[in-house]
């Protein structure tokens, strides 16, 4: 199993292609929030991970990228609680945690936010930022009637999307299915940022979305960076993930393949590592 990597000054010298000598340097980021251990996944003789390692960190982006079939999507719903690992260890904040179905992730502190984005059309926006956490009225009409708070919702629905620099979404009592793709996309994800207090994880945020649109998510994604929350990114576009990722994580036939970071690998590196023409050494 390959290890977390950079390359080092020697592999400068190294042609393009072929195996790149690698070295994990020193790192004073601290404890990571959010950490994984031979992580296995098998479905029948389909093996989906293969004793996969990872770090997250307070405040970092990081992305995974990988081919089709390589156990990306299997590792995010390991960590979500959308799947159980056959073995292998998951901490968060250095404690061991048993994630049996999707609401113990969200209990915890991760949300996650898929590609195919959990919003109901037809309500507004303030209601599906709230969507199965609704606030109920103070006082005996809350407690009593339980008539819901829709105003207040209403409220820190606004201050949630402000609060990420998203000035294309002014209404919360809009309905959804009225919103471009980009905006949908806004809405879950500062539904994420309101309620996600240790990690959010982002399943091909910018997938289907234009120039101008992607642009604001990785803009939003930088918000969350900056709250100090550990974001997970999944994606294809590789321009976008080297634009925004702090560490690259590459899946390859269900392992990793390494670790790497924009600073010391290009695209061209990632995607070699991807197919397998490249290898990091341990």
């Amino acid at each position: 199993m390959s290890t977390d990597a950079v390359p080092t000054s020697a592999d400068a010298a190294l042609p393009r292609g072929g195996t790149l000598a690698t070295s994990e340097p020193s790192s004073d980021r601290g404890e990571p929030v959010l950490s994984a251990r031979g992580l296995v996944k098998t479905f029948g003789r389909v093996v989906g991970l293969d004793g996969v390692d990872l770090d997250l960190y307070p405040g970092e982006v990081f992305a995974v990228i990988g081919d089709n079939g390589a156990g990306k999507s299997t590792l995010i719903k390991c960590l979500s609680g959308a799947l159980e690992p056959d073995s292998g260890e998951i901490r968060l904040d250095g404690k061991v945690v048993h994630f049996k179905r999707p609401q113990d992730a969200r209990d915890s502190g991760i949300e996650t936010v898929y590609q195919q984005l959990a919003v109901i059309p037809a309500l507004d926006i303030a209601s599906n930022l709230y969507l199965a956490r609704e606030e109920r009225r103070p006082g005996p009409l809350g407690s009593v009637l339980r008539m819901l708070d829709k105003k207040g919702m209403r409220v820190r629905a606004g201050e949630s999307v402000r609060g990420l620099g998203i000035q294309t979404i002014q209404n919360m009592a809009q309905p959804v299915e009225t919103l471009s793709g980009g905006q949908r996309q806004a809405v879950a994800v500062s539904r994420a940022a309101a309620f996600g207090g240790k990690v959010v994880i982002l399943d091909e945020p910018t997938a289907a979305l234009g120039v101008r649109e992607g642009n604001q998510v990785l803009e939003m994604i930088r918000q969350l960076r900056d709250k100090g929350l550990g974001i997970i990114l999944i994606s294809h576009n590789m321009p976008h993930v080297w634009e925004v990722a702090d560490r690259i994580h590459i899946q390859r036939l269900g392992g990793r393949a390494g670790v790497i970071t924009p600073s010391s690998h290009t695209m061209t590196d990632g995607v070699a590592i991807m197919t397998g023409a490249m290898k990091l050494e341990q």
